[in-house]
């Protein structure tokens, strides 16, 4: 397979197609390979639901890919555009590549199909793809057969032989438990059918007189199955039977939920007897401390069919989950099984009448996916129902739906709900922050600021609605005196809208530029938040977006890139100043780790998706970053396209107020970096305009920077004095704000700069911070264009340079740990650990976890 581009594994159910995966994944993470896995369902079938499941695998290889732009176009140029982004950043990728695609016989949309033929074609050689299905796919595979670039496995090589038949049976059995005739009965009964040879130990395991009627088992292998199904279920307790079928209807169940829907009150104890016996129930990974379960799907398809053959209405049952689930609050399964007991009413019920207290963001955000799902006339006909919907819609990145909605709320009577009408403001003004209209969400929020309000959740929505826009505008003592006068009460610490709230705050440090008070702050809130909503939550998300920034202008850069890794929603749906500044980071990483090419074709990228969004400032930054990074390369004519179309941005938005007013900014600074050798004249002065919207809005690192650029523009023009006084001016300001990346991102102009300043003589602690600025600028680890920092191993002799993450990973690695346990022993993600693992890899000049650790001991890096 190493050679070749595609394995196509098809079998029937029971074949052991996913044991083969998993165990060719291990073997070829061991090899170093970088593998994916996607595993696909029924509801995969159609084209968007499978290019969401299928891109987030290649996605995982390393492959940036925008799944929700990708997923939404099937026409035939936008598959080409896809498969182009996939092949060509495959090809960058320095290893081989292994993407598995588990149960693809789910797939039936032919554009998927299309999809799948169009990455063989074009695919590059390291790029290998791993298919497994019950049915051969419609792909045409004849010139890849021709050029021995498919493996091809069928259900004939599937089975065990009979060596395999008697290690499996001995293992589950005991070697002494059963004799070589019976063995060898067992084996042609069942040609080494792997789940109908489990089925047998089980039933062997239940019943010892089954041996005596092994010989009589001479059913079609069709039949063996059910057979066997049928052996093991016949044979025990009616109780244990009659709960399993009830809980096949469910795809997770536990012990208490298993008692209230089967009414057995030892349903318990039975669970725990199938999973001790192995009667194919598994636990299922959950964050809370109760065990879930869930039956093997074959084994719970059986099930549910013997259930509705015995009670054709299973209605009553799905009722009586959602009942649970609702009490529980486990929202989404009890709308889901309250739909599917025709009980739409109860869906409804359970969305509208929890009460405003217990609104929180975990409690949103499955809510709008269950809206979505309600036809609208019903959504209308509950005015409760309609404000939430608002609401929940209006604090994300749809602010089209959110105003309809709105409007079609504020036309009905809100007369009897006093308590809907007072909240109004607040979805206007969440609507106005997400289009980036900081002026009218102040004027919406001001004159209800401070009225009372018994809703916690709706109080810190004001708090934060009103922080960003004040933030925005740079009214910074504005937004922090809020906290003062409504702080936020300590029973109140763990809520997560309040923890937004505080998040929000932090905004007006890191858009101060006051980096090392940002970074203090959002630590500790990072922990709070993690702790309190998990590692996922919606404001650990954000508060790893203001850290990265914080890691980022730090140059701790391997920080930055582990904290936002795998955070995608922050890269596309979020408020506008958040999907900025993530964006920023993760551009300006790629930059420093995988080049400038990587960096343009993420910046592209996010530009399309972020014009289709209506997100005007992120396009316009991002368009500015592009141009930098253009420059950078040399790519002055496209950098002067490019600017054409920020600036008619600008033209097109110059009267905006709010957070829109930055626009002319970000042009102006674009043009001074495509200006500044060509006009040093007129390069000052849209500096000058940029320095202008830098003191009125306290962008202190905007400041920085425009001194910084200022100054090697008056060295140009043969005016030493003016530049040394800017970059004493820049230095200055940096060290005290804390700065680093603002000055080491401009390279060669700030190290000319700073050696000129650092000439002149000056005192600590601007003396020192100078030197080590330098310092960072020519010594041996400093990053280059050409090469990019995390490829860039130590000089022979020297040490390499591993954060402490890495060396922790690397100790892992030596003691023989897969990537998977290290990220469970680590409590990180499996990205994560991959990511160091590359940086590693990279920092020591080496390919495979082996020879890292053979490096790593062999300079003292670990034991």
């Amino acid at each position: 397979m190493h050679h070749s581009l595609l394995a196509l594994i098809t079998g029937a159910a029971g074949y052991g197609k996913t044991t083969l995966l998993a165990q060719w994944r291990q073997d070829r993470l061991k090899a170093g390979a970088e593998v994916a896995w996607v595993s696909l369902a029924a509801d995969d079938k159609g084209y968007s639901a499978f290019c969401t499941t299928f891109l987030e695998g290649v996605r995982r290889l390393g492959i940036d890919i925008d799944i929700n732009l990708q997923r939404e176009d099937n026409t035939l140029s936008a598959i080409d555009g896809t498969v182009a982004i996939i092949v060509n950043a495959a090809a960058m990728l320095n290893k081989e590549l292994y993407l598995m695609v588990d149960d693809y016989h789910h797939v039936e949309a032919p554009h998927a199909h299309k999809l799948i033929q169009k990455l063989l074609e074009q695919s590059p050689g390291n790029l290998h793809l791993v298919l497994a299905s019950r049915v051969s796919p419609p792909l045409s595979l004849s010139r890849l057969r021709m050029m021995d670039q498919v493996v091809e496995i069928e259900s004939a090589q599937l089975p065990f032989d009979l060596a395999e038949t008697r290690t499996f049976v001995e293992e589950n059995l005991g070697s002494d438990k059963i004799n070589a005739d019976e063995l060898s009965l067992i084996h042609d009964l069942t040609s080494g059918w792997p789940s109908c040879l489990q089925l047998i130990v089980i039933m062997l395991k239940n019943r010892s007189d089954t041996r005596a009627i092994l010989d009589d088992l001479v059913w079609r292998s069709n039949d063996l199955q059910t057979y066997l199904s049928e052996e093991v279920v016949a044979h025990l307790p009616a109780a244990l039977v009659e709960v399993a079928e009830t809980l096949s209807l469910f795809r997770r169940f536990n012990a208490s939920m298993a008692i209230t829907v089967t009414g057995n009150p030892e349903a318990g104890e039975l669970l725990q007897r199938m999973e001790d016996e192995n009667l194919l129930i598994y636990r299922v990974d959950s964050d809370d401390r109760v065990i879930w379960y869930r039956f093997h799907p074959l084994f719970g398809e059986f099930l549910s069919t013997r259930l509705q053959r015995r009670n054709h209405d299973v209605r009553p049952l799905h009722r009586q989950a959602a009942q649970w689930f609702a009490e529980h609050n486990c929202l989404t399964e009890a709308v889901r099984h309250a739909s599917l007991g025709d009980d739409t009413e109860f869906a409804i019920q359970v969305i509208e009448q929890t009460t405003p207290a217990t609104w929180s963001l975990d409690y949103l955000a499955p809510t709008l996916r269950l809206l979505e799902r309600l036809p609208e006339d019903v959504l209308f006909r509950h005015q409760r129902l309609l404000f939430l919907a608002s609401l929940t819609v209006s604090l994300t990145s749809r602010p089209g739906r959110a105003k309809a909605w709105l409007n079609r709320l504020q036309a009905s009577n809100l007369d009897a709900h006093p308590e809907l009408a007072s909240g109004l403001p607040l979805i206007h003004a969440a609507v106005a922050i997400q289009e980036d209209d900081s002026e009218l969400t102040i004027r919406l929020l001001e004159p209800v600021r401070d009225a009372p309000m018994d809703n916690p959740f709706l109080r810190y929505v004001l708090l934060a609605a009103l922080t960003v826009a004040y933030a925005t505008a740079g009214r910074y003592t504005d937004a922090r005196r809020l906290f003062d006068i409504h702080p936020v009460a300590a029973e109140d610490r763990s809520n997560d809208m309040a923890l937004v709230a505080e998040s929000a705050r932090l905004t007006t440090y890191l858009l101060a530029g006051d980096i090392v008070e940002a970074e203090s702050l959002a630590s500790e809130l990072l922990e709070r938040s993690t702790r309190e909503g998990g590692q996922r939550s919606i404001c650990a998300n954000l508060c790893a977006s203001l850290l990265a920034d914080a890691f980022y202008e730090l140059d701790r850069i391997d920080d930055a890139r582990e904290l936002i890794a795998n955070r995608f929603g922050l890269l596309h749906s979020s408020v506008p100043d958040v999907i900025v500044r993530t964006n920023l980071s993760r551009s300006r990483l790629d930059l420093l780790q995988k080049g400038a090419d990587a960096a343009l074709s993420f910046l592209r990228q996010q530009i399309a998706h972020l014009r289709s969004l209506g997100q005007v400032r992120p396009v316009a930054h991002l368009l500015g970053e592009q141009i930098r990074v253009c420059l950078l390369k040399g790519q002055r004519s496209h950098a002067v396209e490019l600017l054409q179309a920020l600036e008619a941005l600008a033209r097109e938005h110059g009267t905006a107020l709010g957070g829109r007013a930055e626009l002319p900014a970000i042009a102006a600074l674009a043009r001074a970096r495509v200006l500044v050798k060509e006009d040093s004249h007129a390069a000052l002065e849209a500096l000058d305009t940029v320095k202008d919207y830098a003191e009125r809005f306290h962008r202190g690192r905007l400041g920085v920077l425009v001194d910084l650029l200022s100054a090697g523009v008056l060295e140009d023009l043969k005016q030493p004095d003016q530049a040394l006084l800017r970059t004493h001016r820049a230095a200055e300001a940096a060290q005290r704000l804390g700065l680093a990346r603002t000055l080491l991102d401009e390279g060669a102009l700030s190290e000319k700069l700073l050696g000129a300043l650092a000439s002149t003589g000056l005192h600590d602690p601007l003396r020192q911070y100078v030197d080590d600025l330098i310092e960072k600028l020519t010594g041996p680890c400093s990053a280059s264009l050409a090469t990019p920092r995390s490829r860039r191993p130590a000089p022979p002799g020297q040490q390499a340079l591993l954060t402490p993450r890495e060396r922790e990973i690397l100790s892992l690695v030596a003691q023989a740990m897969s990537s998977k346990r290290i990220a469970h022993t680590l409590d990180i993600t499996l990205e994560t650990v991959k990511w160091n693992l590359r940086n590693i890899f990279a920092k020591l000049g080496v390919s495979s976890r082996y020879d890292a650790m053979v490096q790593a001991r062999n300079q003292n890096l670990i034991d």
